[in-house]
């Protein structure tokens, strides 16, 4: 009895690899796949090999080789740890590369949903749009080099955490995937207290026993710092470098690779159930140790099923669980697939069959529910595994009672009522289609339509038109050229003299109505007819809306189907979505995670953490949209608020949050390591400080002895009557003369007085002009500048008194005795009547006003000569500068719409340059092209996404990425290969952290004449419908 169940075993085995093969390759002999398994020895990837020079679907030689080297291992299933007794199979074997990786997972979850999809191929084409590289290219042609990252900036306040702001983690190198799930991981907040007061077995002091103990408690140390640090820390992002080492030293891969996620998780959850084994076994008194990670992540389901006419059931454990994506719109349908094995008739029939399949029923489900999406596949005709971007949608709120074993009675009835009216659906979709598209041919369309067309013609009158010219000028009297007035006639003749058209020389029947209509019809028969179309067309409506409501019932029905209350009784709230971006071996990950607390989704990419929405998610996570899509999905039972609930103390009550969360080895790591970060922005501010009383210094020995000279701007005061000197002072000289002829009385102090006047009318009279974009008068002078955005009065009393002080006005004594009295009315101001900080903080304005200007004008200049890698910093700096004015008030600086258009379609520009040096395949050109990207191009990127709700600026990243991940689908040399590889991690970096640049482009000392002729010819000369309305 026992070797029956042995052979039984084995056949199940054999039958599923079987199975497995199948689905992968495609092959449906099973002699052929008979004969791969044997081959193989049972090995999965060599089989695969086998099968694909078997049927010449993979060309190259070294891909075969690359299949036949590979090695797969059996000793796990879902990556369940040593806790798990049952046939499990690892994914995520030390040992295995990329393909391996992707092979068995493709085995692995074509096995949870094998199925005929019936997928077209227009949406294996839509599945293709992003792919993976090729895996015919040598394992080390593909090494790279370290991912360029984002610099910190150099003011630690920039790095300081706001609030109760969470913390995000810096991306090391290629570890947005590290961050993505120890963010989800750490907001659970029940698997954080484990990490967080997990205490280190006893005889951790002695040397570790084996190769596990010396890897996994050490990292697990330094997971507990990690943690610490996210809880307490001042810094508004965190180093997670020593915990990342050691989990690199695991892979055994290039030390930038990207790794993927689930096979990240995989490693994790292993590591920390070792980890907690540890302690576990220390810990027991006589009985099994318990495990908190087994108890958090893992269940069990049973697996009923018929193989060759014999039913078993078997009891598995599982961990993530992994669902395929193709051929499924939702993640009920991903499941109910993954729930169902082979041809299942059997299981619920009396008689014995010969056919084999299984159904699998959850016995017990883990508080924290992992799905994995299977968004890449093998694809057998191009020879490597490619990204899958279809639309599937899943729940916030997931109810998994349908697929509870005590439920399996009621779920196999109702997985049979839907069956059975899905069919009736099929019946009735195909009679709506019958009604909706009429005919016989290759157009067609809706009936009730074609019997309107019918009824319409029918009721036509024909109205005659004059006969079409007969083209043959030999006509017979009776045709068409005889029936025209002589003279068309004559004209007709010469004009067609020397015309021979044999193919045109019959007549057109000269009774053609202008419209169709009907030759011949009688008002009865037209009565009759019309009746009959008009009640023909309503019973034709009358059945089709029939039909759409009988199939909307009998949807809406099955969407109710599992919606009692009796079925509704397991519920798993969402809790983390993990995003992928990019194709499957080079893109970037980050993850929403709802904050319970808050009530909201919360954006967690890398160093950058922002308050997000549902609809956010949707849109990055459900893919169909763009290249990003959810890979892993982390539900939360519902029912057992403690893995979200917050810790609280025993003695008061109080919510415990902060530094108080940790034990005291934790606390006393992350106080020191704030105490560092005081420090560091102690001695930035101590800095600062030393800078600018040297810069005051330096200010006050140039200065005139005059106190208030030092306040006044460089550009009203000048050292010599020329360029804004001069200029400035024909105004003044001119206010004075003015002031002179209107004014009796000759003292100094009344002409200043009358000119202050006559100057401030002429100015406003100039801020009140309607002008084009390209004349603006702000920038003629700082006063107009002033009143566009009411600066206080005594401001532009002081600033305009500071125009009639300057020592270069003139040299005729009425201009000196004036200069002379306003220059005492400076000195007499008092303290408190103009706050010179706010003085000069609007002075600063106006400067930045006039840089935001010259940069604008000479990116301008430069894109219109097509000097785009030369225009593009400046561009980038008018939009910053131009940014920080504008967030002041609407008219401090210039239309940002203009601005970001060019800056916009300057990247572009760049972008498509070095798309087409990367084409030529010239080492030269290509990295030519790869560092205008990488050094211009991907550093900007961030400039661009930190706004999101600047669609324009949305699209165009997008269409950069699109433009390079296009690359991945087509043959290239192996170098070309590499460095692609290494460059598109960085284009698809979602991270809006702006990288540190170089120091602003230095300006040229443009006098006010110059700025504002400049300025005007460069703006008239762009393209019309490329100059937005002047935002004043």
């Amino acid at each position: 009895h026992k070797l029956k169940e042995n052979r039984l075993e084995v056949s199940a085995h054999q039958q599923t690899l079987l199975n497995q093969l199948r689905e992968v390759t495609g092959t449906t002999d099973v002699q052929l796949l008979q004969q791969a398994l044997q081959v193989s020895n049972g090995d999965l990837a060599e089989a695969v090999a086998f099968l694909t020079e078997k049927n010449a679907k993979v060309p190259q030689q070294d891909e075969a080789t690359y299949y036949q080297t590979a090695q797969i291992t059996n000793d796990r299933y879902i990556s369940v740890g040593s806790q798990a007794d049952t046939n499990v199979i690892d994914l995520t074997g030390d040992d295995k590369d990329d393909l391996q990786r992707a092979i068995a997972l493709s085995l692995e979850e074509s096995n949870r949903a094998f199925r005929e999809t019936g997928i077209t191929d227009e949406e294996q084409a839509i599945s293709r749009w992003v792919l993976e590289a090729s895996i015919a290219e040598n394992k080390a042609s593909l090494k790279r080099t370290h991912t360029e990252v984002w610099s910190d900036s150099p003011n630690p306040h920039d790095r300081k955490r706001q609030d109760n702001c969470p913390v995000g983690l810096k991306n090391v190198g290629n570890t947005c995937w590290f961050s993505a799930v120890i963010q989800s991981l750490f907001n659970l907040l029940e698997f954080q207290r484990l990490v967080l007061h997990y205490s280190p077995p006893a005889r951790m002091q002695d040397l570790p026993r084996n190769q596990k103990e010396h890897r996994n408690l050490p990292f697990m140390q330094e997971l507990r710092h990690l943690f610490s640090l996210l809880v307490g820390s001042k810094r508004k992002y965190v180093d997670p470098s020593s915990a990342v080492e050691i989990l690199k030293d695991a892979f055994k891969s290039s030390e930038s690779q990207q790794q993927d996620v689930s096979e990240f998780t995989h490693k994790l959850l292993d590591w920390l159930e070792d980890a907690f084994q540890i302690k576990a076994e220390e810990d027991r008194e006589g009985e099994k140790p318990k495990n908190p990670m087994v108890d958090l992540f893992y269940g069990r389901f049973l697996a009923v099923g018929v193989l060759e006419g014999k039913k078993f059931e078997n009891t598995e454990m599982f961990g993530q669980y992994p669902l395929q994506v193709n051929g499924f719109k939702d993640l009920h349908e991903c499941l109910e697939a993954a729930m169902i094995e082979g041809e299942i008739e059997s299981l619920h029939s009396a008689e014995n069959s010969a056919k084999s399949g299984q159904e699998h029923w959850f016995t017990e489900l883990p508080p924290v529910l992992t799905f994995e999406l299977s968004r890449f596949e093998f694809n057998q005709t191009l020879g490597r595994p490619e990204k899958i971007h279809n639309k599937l949608e899943f729940p916030s709120m997931l109810y998994m009672d349908r697929y509870m074993d005590r439920n399996r009675d009621i779920t196999r009835i109702k997985r049979e009522e839907i069956r059975r009216l899905k069919e009736h659906l099929t019946v009735l979709q195909q009679r709506l289609e019958r009604y909706l598209s009429y005919g016989s041919g290759p157009k067609r369309f809706p009936l009730a339509d074609v019997l309107q067309y019918a009824m319409e013609f029918a009721s036509s009158k024909p109205v005659c038109t004059s006969p079409v010219e007969d083209i043959n000028t030999t006509a017979p009297p009776g045709g068409t050229t005889a029936q025209l007035p002589p003279p068309a006639r004559q004209a007709q003749q010469q004009q067609r003299v020397s015309i021979h058209k044999p193919f045109t020389q019959s007549r057109v029947p000269p009774d053609l109505p202008m419209h169709p209509a009907p030759r011949h019809i009688t008002e009865e028969e037209l009565r009759v007819l019309e009746g009959c179309l008009h009640r023909w067309r309503s019973e034709v409506e009358n059945d089709t809306r029939d039909l759409q409501a009988s199939i909307s019932r009998i949807h809406r029905t099955i969407e109710l189907m599992y919606s009692d209350k009796s079925m509704m009784q397991v519920p798993y709230r969402l809790h983390a979505v993990l995003v992928h971006e990019g194709q499957a071996n080079a893109g970037h990950y980050w993850a929403y995670i709802f904050d319970p607390h808050q009530q909201r989704w919360m954006k967690y990419n890398d160093i950058s953490v922002t308050k997000s929405s549902w609809e956010e998610l949707v849109r990055d996570s459900f893919g169909g949209y763009r290249n990003a899509s959810a890979y892993c999905l982390m539900y939360i039972d519902d029912k057992k608020p403690f893995l979200i609930e917050e810790e609280f103390d025993k003695e008061t009550g109080q919510m415990l949050s902060g530094l108080d969360k940790l034990p005291p080895d934790l606390k006393e790591y992350v106080e020191a390591d704030n105490k560092l970060f005081e420090r560091e922005m102690e001695e930035w501010d101590a800095l600062q400080a030393r800078k600018l009383q040297q810069e005051k210094l330096a200010l006050a020995a140039a200065s005139e002895p005059f106190t208030s000279s030092q306040h006044d701007p460089e550009y009203m005061e000048h050292q010599s009557p020329t360029g804004d000197s001069k200029h400035l002072q024909e105004d003044t000289e001119r206010a004075i003369s003015k002031a002179a002829a209107e004014h009796d009385e000759k003292s100094p102090e009344a002409l200043l007085n009358t000119a202050l006047k006559v100057e401030y009318t002429r100015l406003l009279r100039l801020a009140q002009e309607d002008t084009p974009p390209e004349r603006d008068y702000r920038l003629q002078h700082i006063i107009v500048y002033f009143i566009h955005n009411q600066a206080p009065k005594k401001i532009v009393e002081r600033t305009l008194l500071t125009q009639f002080a300057d020592r270069n006005l003139g040299f005729d004594e009425r201009c000196k005795s004036i200069m002379k009295v306003a220059r005492a009315k400076l000195e007499l101001i008092m303290p408190d009547e103009v706050n010179m900080e706010e003085y000069e903080m609007w002075h600063q304005d106006y400067r930045k006003f006039r840089d935001a200007t010259a940069f604008l004008l000479i990116g301008l200049e430069l894109f219109l000569k097509k000097s785009y890698v030369e225009a593009l910093m400046y561009l980038i700096y008018a939009y910053q500068y131009n940014k920080e004015l504008l967030a002041k008030g609407p008219y401090r600086g210039h239309d940002e719409e203009l601005i970001a258009h060019y800056r916009r379609e300057c990247l572009l520009k760049l972008n498509e340059h070095a798309a087409v040096l990367f084409e030529t395949g010239e080492e030269i050109e290509v990295n030519t092209g790869l560092s205008i990207m990488n050094e211009l191009v991907v550093a900007c990127i961030p400039l661009l996404l930190v706004d999101e709700m600047e669609e324009k600026d949305m699209v165009a990243v997008e269409d950069m990425r699109n433009r390079w991940c296009s690359y991945l689908g087509q043959e290239m040399e192996p170098n070309l290969q590499e460095k692609l590889t290494d460059f598109l991690p960085k284009l698809l970096d979602c991270s809006t952290e702006i990288k540190s640049f170089h120091d602003p482009p230095k300006l040229p000392s443009y006098s006010t004449l110059e700025l504002c002729e400049r300025y005007g010819q460069v703006v008239t000369s762009l393209t019309p419908s490329r100059t937005p309305a002047d935002g004043r």
